[in-house]
């Protein structure tokens, strides 16, 4: 097992060692982050967090441009998850772990699923020679906006299903107790919310948190759809707008994240010129999400076809990325 893996791997259990690349910058470590930017993710999660309370607590604050930013930032807490499951944002194990379950509360689910569902998973598009878990092809409508609609519908019970099934196997005993702290800690003080006052919680705090994880769920179709996931660097759809990428924590660069999954994701913009750009299809790298979603679900009634999307990378220079199934086996070592 390769040793930069290991130490990934080992950071999204919560410990505390640093991947081999991505950690540092030019202004160096903070004391109580790993990297910088990280104040980036507690920001969002600050200003998410105040929505929520404002309106539970403060009629002035129950309004149509609150409950907007509420689910707008509940959407960026799951980002903020996608990326502290990668790589913990503290120098503390505990604290990383503390912070799981606060992100488990803004999106009322457990957080560490995504250490199956997503990074072992749906890194690799095949769960032992099954579809992934959340793969596009598990809604099948001719109206594509409701294939958009649907998809968590489905995405999510197979994904808390296959994280049932993952968690059962044997050496999974920290995950099991971390995951049972998590939803002790989203449920039960989503319940004494709702205890206290439920109407406003139902709608002012549960749908925001619901709005978030559903959201997450639809990426999967929005990112992947139409692209080939046999291959290695035309798998995934990018959105590469700056503006977009800054809020969103580099998440548009997608195709590097899967294939370079120990990169901090605030260097994923330089990565994906170097790498990923020589090697995908142009039309997998898209402006804007909100233009794409606009012209692929509003203004086309079919689902787009598949197209040959790989040419541009069998053209393109060789590089030393693992085989798929390397990089597998290497995260399902590494992840026990």
């Amino acid at each position: 097992m390769s040793t930069k893996v290991a130490a990934t791997f080992r950071e999204t259990a919560g410990g505390s060692t640093p991947p081999a690349t991505g950690r540092t910058s030019s202004t160096g470590e903070t004391w109580l982050v790993k990297h910088p930017a990280e104040w980036r993710q507690i920001g969002i999660i600050a200003v998410y967090l105040a929505l929520l309370f404002s309106m539970y607590f403060v009629s002035y604050c129950r309004n149509p441009l609150f409950f907007a930013g509420a689910c707008y930032f509940s959407f960026l807490n799951t980002v903020v998850i996608h990326n502290h499951l990668h790589q913990g944002i503290f120098k503390s194990r505990k604290l990383n772990m503390v912070w799981r379950a606060v992100l488990s509360f803004g999106a009322l689910y457990p957080a560490s699923a995504n250490i199956p569902s997503h990074n072992l998973v749906h890194h690799h598009f095949d769960d032992d020679g099954q579809p992934d878990w959340a793969a596009p092809e598990h809604v099948n409508f001719r109206w594509n906006l409701l294939n958009l609609i649907h998809f968590p519908n489905v995405a999510g019970p197979n994904t808390f299903a296959g994280v049932q099934r993952w968690a059962k196997l044997a050496g999974r005993a920290d995950f099991r107790r971390q995951y049972l702290f998590e939803n002790v800690f989203a449920f039960g003080l989503t319940a004494a919310l709702l205890a206290y006052d439920f109407w406003n919680c139902l709608f002012f705090i549960v749908l925001p948190q619901l709005y978030g994880a559903r959201c997450i769920l639809r990426i999967n179709l929005i990112q992947h759809d139409a692209c080939d996931v046999s291959s290695e660097w035309n798998h995934s759809r990018n959105f590469v707008g700056r503006a977009f990428n800054w809020i969103m924590c580099n998440n548009g660069y997608h195709t590097i994240h899967h294939n370079r999954a120990g990169l901090h994701w605030s260097v994923l913009h330089s990565a994906h010129a170097k790498e990923v750009i020589p090697r995908i299809d142009p039309s997998l790298d898209e402006p804007s999400m909100i233009a794409y979603l606009v012209k692929t679900y509003l203004l086309h009634f079919a689902r787009p076809e598949k197209r040959d999307v790989a040419a541009a990378e069998r053209r393109g220079q060789s590089s030393d990325l693992a085989s798929r199934q390397v990089r597998r086996a290497e995260a399902e070592e590494a992840s026990r």
